[in-house]
């Protein structure tokens, strides 16, 4: 059974009876500024410290419960080794006006209204409709750097021939932050749970998941034979984009079989290819979103915020339990459940979906819809 740690309160009740238990004496009361009084505190205090340095050490002793360094020491001890997602930069393009044939240089800087910096990353020519369109990179790491098409970006430095005032082509996007504790314990008690099978479907789950940003992972065999397809999704990379990469399916740039992927894609693609069998041929896959709308009745008139939470229970439930395999069968009695969680609300009745267990098709993810609470 687990050991009952003593409060503070506790510790120092028991310091001061066994002040009031010894042959010291007159020690048999104590007024509120005695030194008797204050040493109990005190050794109390101590015990509480050391009380509290046993629980941390009980945390880092076990994978389950370790944190920070600690936490990266069991995970590369795992059979297949993980190791904390590093932040990624994101990347996009600009477009600015300006006269043709004049140059925008690689490393100019740009910066968007509240100051976060782009350099361009490669020289960019003024062509003869007289604008100029350039990779743009994040001078900072993590999902700061992603920002919204058409935001606008002004050069830092006077360029000749160009205007400093101009926009994001394209949605800067593939910004993660620095992997928190709990995303990678999840990935290293699947490395666990899961060891390396020489290539198998799991393999290629774990695989995935080691790549920046993607927070969520599947595998299946392909249509054809000699094919695996895995599907993956970038929750808080991609967050903008509900989560969905953004890319072009396909294969690794090496992969001279079929088409390569892009963008997010093309990342997870690349990453899989040295270390997967020789033979497969490995196609990354955006899963395609299919929102469920909701029509609950009975909630109309509880507050903003609980309407916020029910729809936000609502998510939760697909995000735990849809998969683009084909294999989703989420019960009218799972999202009862999920509502029911929410305290204080009334009685309720789901109208919409109509049909029960809501289901997806193979490529499909099942995302929240409308919610309305006539």
């Amino acid at each position: 059974m687990p050991f009952p740690r003593p409060t503070l309160t506790a510790l120092r009740a028991g310091a001061m009876q066994d002040i009031t238990a010894s042959d010291l004496p007159n020690a048999d009361g104590f007024l509120r500024r005695s030194t008797l009084r204050v040493m109990a505190w005190v050794q109390a205090g101590l015990a509480q410290l050391f009380y509290g340095f046993l629980d941390w050490i009980s945390l880092q002793s076990t994978p389950f419960t370790a944190t920070d360094e600690y936490l990266e020491g069991w995970a590369a001890l795992a059979p297949t080794p993980v190791l904390r997602e590093a932040p990624t930069y994101a990347s996009g393009s600009g477009t600015w006006s300006g006269i043709a044939t004049n140059a925008l240089p690689a490393g100019t800087l740009c910066a968007r209204p509240d100051q976060t910096q782009y350099r361009i990353a490669a020289d960019a020519t003024v062509g003869m409709g007289n604008t100029v369109t350039a990779t743009i990179v994040a001078m900072v790491a993590g999902s700061a750097g992603n920002t919204d098409s058409g935001t606008p970006l002004t050069l830092l430095s006077s360029v000749p021939g160009i205007n400093a005032a101009g926009t994001a082509t394209t949605a800067v996007t593939g910004g993660a932050d620095l992997e928190l504790d709990p995303p990678m314990r999840t990935r290293m008690l699947e490395s666990y749970a899961a060891p390396p099978h020489g290539g198998n479907l799991a393999d290629y789950v774990t695989w995935a998941l080691q790549v920046a940003g993607v927070t969520r992972a599947w595998s299946s065999i392909g249509l054809v034979g000699g094919t695996v397809f895995v599907y993956v999704m970038l929750d808080i990379a991609e967050a903008a984009f509900g989560g969905f990469p953004q890319g072009s399916d396909g294969v690794a740039t090496l992969e001279t079989r079929d088409t390569p992927a892009t963008g997010d894609q093309l990342a997870v693609a690349n990453y899989i290819y040295p270390r997967r069998p020789v033979t497969p041929i490995v196609y990354v896959i955006a899963p395609i979103a299919t929102p469920v709308n909701f029509s609950i009745a009975g909630l109309s008139g509880v507050s903003g915020a609980q309407q916020i939470a029910v729809e936000a229970a609502l998510a939760g439930l697909f995000l735990a339990k849809d998969t683009p395999l084909g294999t989703t069968s989420i019960a009218e009695s799972d999202a009862v459940g999920a509502i029911n969680a929410i305290s204080g609300l009334p009685s309720f009745t789901i109208t919409a979906p109509a049909s029960w267990p809501v289901t997806s098709t193979v490529g499909h993810l099942l995302t929240l819809g409308t919610v309305a609470f006539p």
